[in-house]
């Protein structure tokens, strides 16, 4: 014998729940129908703020985007001028080197003209014995030498120099490249 249930054997007392919940649910639906007649879709109120917060919004986000330009293009400014220095900088550290500046008045300009660029954040790089690196290093001639592994600053013609994470310019440097 198979126990299958009729929807005719269900008790009465079921129907009329779903009956009076059914009037319930249709009650509820006028009422949010007459609602939305009268005050429209979405009130004007909450359409207006929306509309606030929304223009809120993109002008934060204005805001911020012209602040990261504005720090974009002055360090875009400063590297510019930094890097019109660096011949007269460049020309005063070889005069410094050969003894010239020594005693003479040039000495103090190339100390001055090192700690301006210093204030920005200037910095040199490129050393004799570095890991040449071709990101960063400018390399003008290559020696073969027994004495390296892997390709080595062998001498510094020009120093490079970086200014904060930026590259200003590239080190001019000789190389030593392993010889076979």
């Amino acid at each position: 014998m198979t126990d299958s249930k009729n929807p005719q054997d269900e008790p009465a007392e079921n129907s009329e729940e779903q009956n009076s919940a059914d009037v319930v649910d249709a009650a509820l639906d006028q009422e949010l129908a007459d609602l939305v007649e009268s005050t429209g879709p979405i009130s004007k109120e909450a359409e207006l703020l929306a509309d606030l917060q929304r223009l809120q919004a993109e002008f934060i986000n204005y805001k911020a985007r012209v602040e990261r330009d504005r720090d974009l293009s002055r360090n875009n400014a400063i590297a510019e001028v930094l890097r019109a220095f660096l011949p007269a900088l460049d020309d005063l550290t070889r005069a410094e080197a050969h003894g010239d500046l020594e005693g003479s008045p040039f000495a103090a300009v190339a100390t001055k003209l090192r700690a301006s660029g210093e204030k920005f954040g200037l910095k040199s790089f490129g050393a004799k014995g570095d890991k040449f690196d071709p990101a960063i290093h400018e390399a003008l001639m290559q020696t073969p030498s027994a004495e390296v592994t892997e390709n080595t600053v062998g001498d510094v013609i020009e120093p490079g120099y970086v200014l904060g994470e930026r590259l200003v310019r590239a080190a001019k440097v000789a190389v030593f490249i392993p010889a076979e």
